[in-house]
Formats: C-alpha cells, structure tokens, sequence
C-alpha cells in the first residue's frame, strides 16, 4: 500500500508535469510534448490554484514519519511547489520576460532527441508550431514593460526559433517522407517574425528596471538557495573568499613565472602568457572533445569517481538558445526511457563581432581555460553528475522533478577544484581554476550588488576586471547575465562552499571514489538534504 505522502507526491508531480510543458520537457516527461506553455491569466490563474492546493497537501504530511528517502522527496517537493507560487504571484516574470516566451527549447528537444519515431515526433512538432502563433499573441497580451536588456535578448533567441525551424525540421522530415508540416512551419514562421518585430518596436520604450529590488530578490533566493545561509552570509562569505583566492592565484602565478614576490601585475602576466594558446571558432568544439577524452582518463586513473557510459555530444549552441551563457550541459531528463544523449553546448561569438572583440574572448576561453570548463560541463562535472542523478530511483518521482541547482552547480565548481588539486592541466589548468573560482565568488557579489545595492556597471566592470581578472568581453557579458537573471549566480558560490564542506567530511577509511559516489548516488538533492543522508553534520 503507498502510503500517503507517496500518494499525494505522484497526484502532484503528474499535475505539476501536465500544467507545465517546459519543466515536463526537461525532466524527461512526454505527456505535454504536443502543448506549449499556456500564460494566459486563466492558465495562470488555475494553475496558481492547482499549486496551493498542492502545498496545503503536502503541509499536512507528518515528515516524521517517513523514511529518509521520503523525507527529503518531501521537503523538496514542497520547495518545488511553494517556489512556483512564488513565480507566479510574486515575482511574475511571464508578465515582464519576454524570454519565458521562446518555444525554441520546446521544439529543439523535439527534432534533436531521437526519443521515439521521426513520425511520432513530428505529430508533437506540428502540433507546437500550430499552437505557436496563439502562444505569441498571448505573450503580446500580458507581456507589460520589459527590461530593455530582455527585450534585445529575446530579439536574437526568437531569430534563433526561425532558423532552427528552417535548418533543422527539414533533417527530421527527411526521416518520414509525406509527412505534412510545411504549412504549420509557415505559419509559425510568419508568427515568429511579426513578433520579433513587435519586439523590436518596443526596444526604445522598454524602460522596466531589470533589478529586482532586496525585497523580491532575498525573497528569490531563499527559494532558489535552500540554504540556511542568509544573504548577508553569503556575501560577507565571498568577500572573504575573493581575499583568499587573491592569495592564491598570486602565488600560483608566481610560481608559473619564477617571481619570488607575486602580485596583481604577475598574475595579469601569467594570464596572459597561457592565454597565447587558444582554440577559434572553427577549432573551440574540438578542444573541448580532447579536453574531455583527457578529463576521462584523468579521473578513471585517478579514482576519483565512477564512470558512466551515456553518450555524449558536444556541439555549438544552438542559436536560439545564445546570449546568457557561455557554455551549457544539457542532460537527458530524469524520466526519459529512451537512450539519449547529453549536449554540451559552447556558443561561438557572434557573426557581427570585431575581430579584437573576438580575440579578447578567446583569450579567456583559452586552451587551458577550455579544459577547466570541460571538467565543470562534463567531466566529472554536470554530465556525471546529472547522469548519476538519473539512475536513482524513489518510491516518488519527486526527486526526478525537483532539483537543487545550488547542488548542480555546486558539484561541478568543486570538481574544477578536485581536478586541479590532482594535477589536472598542471600549473596552467591550476591558474585557470582559480580564475574561474574568482570569477564565480564575484557572480554571488554581483548578483546581490545589482539586485539589491545599486551596483553600476562601471563598478561591476572595475571589480571583473581588477579583481577577477577577466578580459573585458567576458566581464561585460557577464554583466549583461546579471540584469538578465536572479539569483542563479548565487548558486555557484553557494553550492561550491556546501558542497566541499560534504566532501571535506568524507571519513578517514573511505575511498574518495566511493565518497564521491555516495554524494551522486541520490539525485540532485539541495546539499543540506544530503548532507543529512550521508549522515554529515555541522560542526
């Protein structure tokens, strides 16, 4: 007999999936494949409605009476729940984002996963396209001011959306020969291309300030963190942390250059010495395919975890998907029962960029700095992990659902670090390490400098560039990340700092590769809730 969370968690989990496509898509759930996300005031509404129901059931379950498993499935099932209430009612991004809107990632799961029959896959596709000019026209209808960085974003993902569907659905058609979709597709077309101009008639009197505001954005944060770190923490943390990596990137530095008393101008010079050797667009994905054969090997000879064989691509980011990140891993979903692979994705710069402009990028993505973010991406960073996280199995499909991005990308920044500490790369590979680790100590002040203390670009930009050391290309991107998204950049330092703090409590006579597959072994819990599984407390 299930008992009642159990019961209660799979209502919810299959209302959560039916009324959210996007978050179905990405978990691995096929019963929305034909919807797009209704944003419409009555979706909204009904759905805020499903939520609180769903959060006053959960309420009512006494935790102390489940299992461990179940107690944590419990737990994050209704920050889940209590965190899309907030979403909705709170923060209200479908009212002002005009990103939440993009059906690219929606239609590019369809044509780039092989997850069922090329018919079968073109029925959901044609029924997305058709849906899609409704989709926009809603968006229009309660898209209200906008942050212009949004609105300028949005321009080149919706122009993305128009090329995948002209470059990419003819190789899934080719596949199912009499298949008819060109009229969808030329309707959809058609719609993207009116809204992308209504988008472009609003760039000039999109005034919205893209800044949350302490109030909203703490609030955020409790729900994106998990944590019981407060925002004041967390920032008095990583300016503590930005100090002492100072130190460390200075010493390494030195060492690099044979300077006996290193500072800021050596480690500007050993940065730049290493960033002589870099890969171009036409080589970046290459580089990126031996610095994973070279990560693998590193971590089998090492012991450092336990290997998985799920395939593997890694390719350019697709063009809807460009202008927040650098690189991403896209993993196959929890759910999914078909065999998949998982992307990592890099974005080559843009066609309208200076030559200098891209130079500048390619000095910070440099051959070494390649491998450092192939091990985050990859291995033994998302790709392990995520592939990991999909081999567990509760007596729920909670945890397939929820995530703790705080333990994502807490894992990965701490696997940059156990690499390098193992000697991954060497020197060079060390020194990119931690510029990458002051890079990410800086997006925590970031995130809550922009959000909360008025922080301008000018003093963001002296702060990447002075402290962080980061070329001005990447700082200014990385500004851009930061009107563009909340709190996500918290999720690095965060996560990095609990997550090493479960792994510095790995026992004296276990083997690091059996801790390591211990701390994989249960999803993608938020790290307190795996600290208390694997028995870690504080103190």
């Amino acid at each position: 007999m299930p008992s009642v969370f159990a019961d209660r968690a799979e209502r919810i989990v299959s209302a959560v999936l039916s009324a959210d496509p996007q978050l179905a898509a990405f978990v691995g759930d096929h019963g929305a494949d034909h919807r797009l996300p209704d944003y419409s005031p009555g979706a909204v509404a009904a759905q805020v409605t499903m939520l609180r129901e769903a959060s006053h059931a959960l309420a009512e379950v006494d935790d102390d009476e489940l299992d461990p498993e179940d107690r944590v499935d419990h737990a994050m099932l209704q920050q889940h729940v209590d965190g899309m209430l907030f979403e909705f009612t709170e923060a209200r991004e479908h009212e002002w984002n005009p990103l939440l809107h993009n059906p690219g990632p929606l239609l590019y799961g369809l044509m780039a996963r092989p997850f069922a029959p090329a018919e079968e896959r073109l029925e959901a596709v044609r029924s997305r396209l058709e849906a899609l000019p409704d989709a926009l026209a809603t968006a229009r209808k309660v898209l209200g001011d906008c942050p212009r960085v949004h609105v300028e974003t949005a321009i080149g993902q919706f122009g993305g959306v128009k090329s995948l569907i002209h470059d990419l659905l003819p190789e899934l058609t080719a596949q199912a020969p009499g298949f008819e979709i060109d009229a969808a597709a030329r309707t959809a077309v058609a719609a993207l291309i009116e809204f992308k101009g209504w988008l472009a008639e609003r760039v000039e009197h999109s005034e919205r300030d893209p800044r949350l505001g302490r109030r909203l954005w703490e609030a955020k944060l409790w729900h994106t963190l998990d944590t019981d770190l407060s925002a004041a923490a967390v920032l008095d943390r990583a300016h503590t942390h930005l100090d002492r990596l100072t130190t460390e990137i200075r010493a390494a530095a030195g060492e690099l250059l044979g300077v006996a008393n290193p500072d800021d101008d050596t480690v500007r010079a050993a940065l730049a010495r290493l960033a002589a050797d870099h890969p171009s667009n036409a080589t970046v994905v290459g580089t990126a395919t031996t610095a994973l054969e070279e990560a693998t090997a590193f971590v089998a000879a090492h012991e450092l975890a336990t290997l998985v064989d799920d395939p593997l691509v890694i390719q350019e980011m697709p063009e809807f998907a460009r202008g927040v990140a650098v690189a991403y891993c896209d993993p196959v979903g929890p759910l999914e029962t078909a065999e998949l692979p998982t992307f990592f994705a890099i974005a080559p710069t843009p066609s309208d960029w200076s030559a200098e402009r891209v130079a500048s990028f390619y000095r910070e993505y440099n051959d070494h700095m390649m491998r450092n973010l192939t091990v985050h991406e990859a291995m033994p960073g998302h790709y392990l992990q995520l592939a990991r996280a999909r081999r567990f199995r509760g007596s729920t499909a909670a945890r397939a659902m929820c995530w703790s991005g705080t333990f994502i990308e807490g894992w990965a920044v701490y696997t940059e670090q156990l690499m390098s500490d193992h000697g991954f790369g060497g020197l060079p590979v060390l020194l990119q390490r931690l510029k990458s680790h002051l890079r990410m100590t800086i997006n925590a002040i970031l995130d809550q400098g922009v959000h909360c203390a008025g922080m301008t670009e000018s003093d963001a930009m002296d702060l990447m560039l002075r402290r962080g050391f980061q070329e001005e290309g990447e700082a200014a991107g990385k500004w851009r990340r930061a009107l563009l998204s909340s709190t996500q950049l918290s999720t690095y330092f965060v996560g990095y700092t609990e997550i090493s703090a479960i792994a510095a409590a790995r026992p004296t006579t276990t083997p690091l590769r059996t801790w390591h597959d211990a701390m994989l072994a249960h999803g993608s819990p938020a790290p307190r809730h795996l600290a208390a599984l694997l028995g870690v407390h504080d103190g």
